[in-house]
C-alpha cells in the first residue's frame, strides 16, 4: 500500500483524490460537529470520528506518501525511519476508520433490534469511550508495521526508502502477523458488517409487518407511520455506508487471497498486471475515505440545508464587501 506508482494516471488519480477528499471530510466535520442535522449526539459523534478517520487516511496515505513520492521522489518523508513512521500511521489511520464503520453498524443495530440495551449503549458518554478505544487499539496493533522496513541503499550513513525485509516473507511470526491484520481489517469487519445488516434488516421486516398489522386494525391502511419513518431513514444512512465499505473494500479483499494462495508476491514494474491490480486495489480503498460526505448529502435533508448555509455563507460576506 505505501509504495508510490509511477505514472500520470496515478499522479492525476491521487492529485485529484487529494483535493476532494480533504476539503468534503473537513465539511462533514463541521457540519456534523455543529449538531443541526437532526441525528442524536450519539450517531453524530460516530459519524465526526469517521470522518475525522477519513482524513488521516488521506493525509498519511495520499499527501505524506502517494504525492510526494511521485512529485518529489528523494525528499525528507523519503528517510527510512520517517518513511517507516508514516507506513505505521497509515495502517493505524486506516484500521481506526474501518472499525469505527463497524462500531456505527453495530450501535445502529443494537439502537434497533435490542430496545433494552439501547437506553444503557447508545449514548454519547459510550459512543466516546468506544471510539477512543478502536482508535487507541489501532495504533497500538500496528507498531510492528514500523520496525518490519529496511533501508534500499545507504548514503553518507543516511538510510533512504523502505522495503519490507525478507523475514516479511520467511518468518512464520511475521507471517501470522500479516494474516492476522489482514483478518482484521478488513476480512472480519466485512463478515461483521454483512451479520449486522442481516440482522437488522430480519427484525425490520418482522417489526414491520407487526406494526403495519396492528395500526391497520386500529387507524387504517394509510395512516403514517412515523418511527418506521425514522428507522427507515436511519436504515438508508448505515446501509449506504456499509454497501459504499463493502464495494469499494471488495477488490482489497480479492488481492490479499489472491497472494496468499498464489504465494507470489514478486512484481518487476510498474506494467506488471500483479501490481496494476495490486493499486487499483489501493486506489478503491482510499476512494472510500471521501464516499460518506456524498451518502450525507444524497441521504439526510438537513445535511443538505447545513451544507448550502456553509456554501452560501462566504457568497454572501463577499457580496456584502461589493455593495
Amino acid at each position: 500500500m505505501h509504495a508510490p506508482p509511477r505514472g500520470p494516471a496515478y499522479a492525476i488519480y491521487y492529485t485529484a483524490l487529494a483535493a476532494i477528499a480533504v476539503p468534503v471530510n473537513l465539511v462533514a466535520i463541521v457540519i456534523l460537529s455543529r449538531g443541526r442535522c437532526g441525528l442524536s449526539r450519539c450517531i453524530t459523534r460516530y459519524l465526526v470520528s469517521m470522518a475525522a478517520t477519513d482524513l488521516l487516511v488521506i493525509i498519511t496515505a495520499v499527501l505524506l506518501n502517494r504525492i510526494p513520492g511521485i512529485y518529489f521522489p528523494g525528499s525528507f518523508l523519503s528517510i527510512t525511519p520517517v518513511c517507516s513512521l508514516g507506513i505505521a500511521l497509515i495502517y493505524a489511520s486506516r484500521d481506526s476508520s474501518v472499525w469505527l464503520t463497524v462500531t456505527f453498524t453495530f450501535d445502529r443495530f443494537v439502537a434497533i433490534c435490542c430496545q433494552k440495551v439501547k437506553t444503557k449503549y447508545c449514548t454519547e458518554k459510550t459512543a466516546a469511550m468506544v471510539i477512543g478505544t478502536v482508535c487507541f487499539l489501532g495504533c497500538l496493533i500496528n507498531i510492528p508495521w514500523y520496525f518490519m522496513h529496511e533501508p534500499i541503499y545507504t548514503i553518507d550513513n543516511v538510510p533512504w526508502y523502505c522495503r519490507q525485509k525478507d523475514i516479511r516473507y520467511n518468518s512464520l511470526l511475521w507471517t501470522a502477523f500479516d494474516w492476522i491484520d489482514r483478518i482484521l481489517t478488513p476480512c472480519l469487519p466485512f463478515f461483521l458488517i454483512l451479520l449486522l445488516n442481516a440482522l437488522t434488516v430480519r427484525h425490520i421486516l418482522a417489526a414491520s409487518i407487526a406494526r403495519k398489522r396492528l395500526r391497520a386494525h386500529y387507524n387504517g391502511d394509510n395512516q403514517n407511520d412515523r418511527e418506521m419513518e425514522s428507522r427507515r431513514k436511519s436504515i438508508v444512512l448505515l446501509f449506504a455506508i456499509s454497501g459504499s465499505f463493502i464495494l469499494l473494500w471488495m477488490t482489497y479483499v480479492a488481492q490479499f487471497l489472491y497472494e496468499q494462495f498464489t504465494n507470489d508476491y514478486k512484481i518487476k514494474n510498474f506494467n506488471d498486471p500483479k501490481f496494476i491490480f495490486r493499486e487499483s486495489a489501493n486506489m478503491l480503498q482510499l476512494l472510500s475515505c471521501c464516499t460518506n460526505t456524498s451518502i450525507y448529502a444524497v441521504t439526510q435533508n438537513k445535511f443538505r440545508e447545513q451544507l448550502k448555509i456553509m456554501v452560501q455563507y462566504p457568497l454572501t460576506l463577499i457580496g456584502k464587501m461589493f455593495k
